[in-house]
């Protein structure tokens, strides 16, 4: 029976949603958050988790493996969710050697200290970004090929091919879910929903890469973390789950939307040079999560897309601070000292 968790990547976006998630659902749980707090992680998403004794937030590196055999060894760790990540497409584009480096090394890191912890599940979470670009019909399965099209998404299929090898050569317990977009609150405003918000809610032009007719299947994020503790709990070791929401829109139609749920007129739309190796569609096929692990999004893309708006509105300061960079001081001021 599971009692202590390792997230790692626990301040990033999906990672302290997670973080929350398990906290409310598994109250008798530890989860022992391990964040290098780079630019897209932010210790303010976990502020109101600052007096919970079964929370534990330690800053370090996931390639630093003196501290990730102490932290497995310490707290007698069961599980472990490796979220942590250099993730945006963007970014690995201009420099590819710390996508290998944390997304390649790091997990390699966290296997070996988890084999040498006798953790007793370790789920590797990933993207569908894996099995690169489809056409215009069919949707990705779990035997789709891998064909990564970014320096992200190779680091990430190499992270899941090692995970899966562990299994093979070491009888580890490895789980591996590859994911679709998500979005919701806490998104770091460099991704596609909110950098719209937010630059329509400053007044600012919303870049649009080419076309904008790059199709997405979309999910929110606490229907991800649903997911990720349905397949710690109930997934099959050894295996792979695909988890998406059959929720497919062009991106020029996602930012039409937030336009109108904000009340702003597409003139703020502005059409920019595509970024080199732009996978042209994605969709997933959840089937197998549906079937073997009992799952279902339960998020409706209205519903789901209106609160997400509602929430970049009333925590203006929360992505401002993320703006202006102002949010790299929240951890020294509440935690420096300690």
């Amino acid at each position: 029976m599971t009692r202590t968790v390792l997230v790692t990547g626990g301040a990033g976006f999906i990672g302290s949603n997670l973080v929350r998630f398990l906290r409310r659902e598994r109250p008798d749980w530890t989860v022992i958050n391990l964040d290098k707090l780079t630019y897209a992680g932010n210790a303010e998403s976990l502020a109101g988790l600052r007096q919970d004794p079964k929370h534990v937030f330690k800053c370090a590196d996931i390639v630093d493996p003196e501290v990730v055999d102490a932290l497995i060894r310490d707290h007698h760790v069961d599980a472990v969710l490796n979220l942590a990540a250099e993730s945006h497409v963007d970014r690995s584009i201009l420099g590819p050697g710390i996508f290998v480096e944390t997304n390649v090394g790091g997990t390699q890191v966290l296997l070996d200290a988890a084999r040498k912890g006798r953790v007793k599940r370790f789920v590797q979470v990933s993207t569908d970004e894996v099995y690169g670009s489809l056409g215009p019909s069919g949707r990705f399965t779990e035997t789709s090929p891998l064909r990564p099209s970014s320096p992200y998404s190779a680091s990430k299929a190499a992270a899941d091919l090692l995970a899966l090898s562990y299994a093979h050569t070491f009888g580890m317990d490895v789980v591996v879910t590859r994911c679709s977009n998500n979005y919701g609150p806490y998104q770091f405003p460099e991704k596609l929903i909110p950098l719209m918000i937010a630059n329509a809610l400053e007044g600012r032009k919303l870049p649009v890469y080419g076309d904008g007719l790059q199709v997405r299947d979309w999910i929110h994020v606490e229907d991800h973390c649903r997911a990720l503790l349905l397949a710690l709990e109930c997934g099959k070791a050894g295996e792979i789950y695909n988890l998406g929401s059959d929720n497919e829109w062009p991106n020029l139609q996602i930012v039409r939307r937030l336009l109108e749920i904000l009340g702003k007129g597409s003139e703020l739309i502005e059409h920019v040079t595509d970024r080199p190796g732009h996978d042209r569609r994605y969709a997933i096929d959840a089937a197998k999560a549906h079937a073997e692990l009992g799952w279902a999004p339960r998020i409706g893309f209205a519903e789901g897309l209106k609160s997400t708006v509602e929430w970049y509105v009333q925590n203006r300061g929360w992505w401002e601070r993320v703006r202006t960079g102002e949010y790299r001081t929240y951890y020294e001021r509440n935690y420096g000292a300690r």
